[in-house]
This record gives C-alpha cells, sequence and structure tokens, in this order.
C-alpha cells in the first residue's frame, strides 16, 4: 500500500489557512482549539506537511468564514510552478500587518511617496 504523502496543493491549501486565519488577527492556538487539534497540528497544515481531510478542511472554512473553494486558490499553478507568489506573500505576518497599516493612509500622496519608498529598497 503507498503511503499517503502531503502534494503541492496541500502547501497551497496551507499558505491559504494561514493567510485567512492571519486576515481574522486569529492564532494558531485559538484555530486549533475550534477545529480540535494543536496548534503543533495547525502549523503542520499551514506548512503544507500534513493533509487537512474533507471534513477538517470544511470545518476550517467555516471557523475562517471562508467558502472551502477558497482554500484551494492558486492550486491551479501549484502544478506548473512551484515559486512563490503574492499569496506567498501575504502569508506572512509582517505582510498582513504592512496591509493593515498602509490601509489606515487617507491621504494618497503619503501611500504613493511609501510606495516609491518600497521600490527604491526593492532595487
Amino acid at each position: 500500500m503507498q503511503q499517503k504523502r502531503a502534494q503541492k496543493i496541500d502547501r497551497v491549501i496551507g499558505r491559504n489557512i494561514r493567510i485567512h486565519r492571519l486576515a481574522k488577527k486569529m492564532s494558531q492556538t485559538e484555530l486549533g482549539e475550534h477545529l480540535g487539534v494543536s496548534f503543533q497540528q495547525v502549523q503542520k497544515y499551514e506548512n503544507g506537511t500534513n493533509r487537512v481531510g474533507s471534513g477538517r478542511l470544511y470545518q476550517t472554512a467555516a471557523v475562517l468564514g471562508v467558502h472551502v473553494s477558497t482554500l484551494f486558490k492558486g492550486g491551479e499553478r501549484a502544478e506548473k510552478a512551484s515559486e512563490g507568489g503574492l499569496l506567498d506573500l501575504l502569508a506572512a505576518p509582517q505582510s498582513v500587518r504592512l496591509i493593515r497599516a498602509f490601509a489606515k493612509i487617507t491621504d494618497t500622496s503619503v501611500r504613493r511617496s511609501l510606495v516609491q519608498l518600497a521600490e527604491k529598497f526593492a532595487k
């Protein structure tokens, strides 16, 4: 019998779980409590180390307030390329903090200046 191994789509699902968990300002411990698993298990789901079963996936989507299909976003690209994109960047906690702070800035000239500054740092 062949052993079940995590695949690229499992990493995509894990990344999306992390993005939506961070967006709700929820810790891995809190999500784990809602799901009846440890925070270590949530970490394994988010890293794509462990596969998320269909029932648990449905439960996770409900806790995060998203449709199950949302957790598969970007999966069509997972088979084509393994390099990260914008969704991978959103999975980083500092990215979410930066986006939240940026969203609170109402002055468009300040926003434009921040974008230009970031672009200069990126070079």
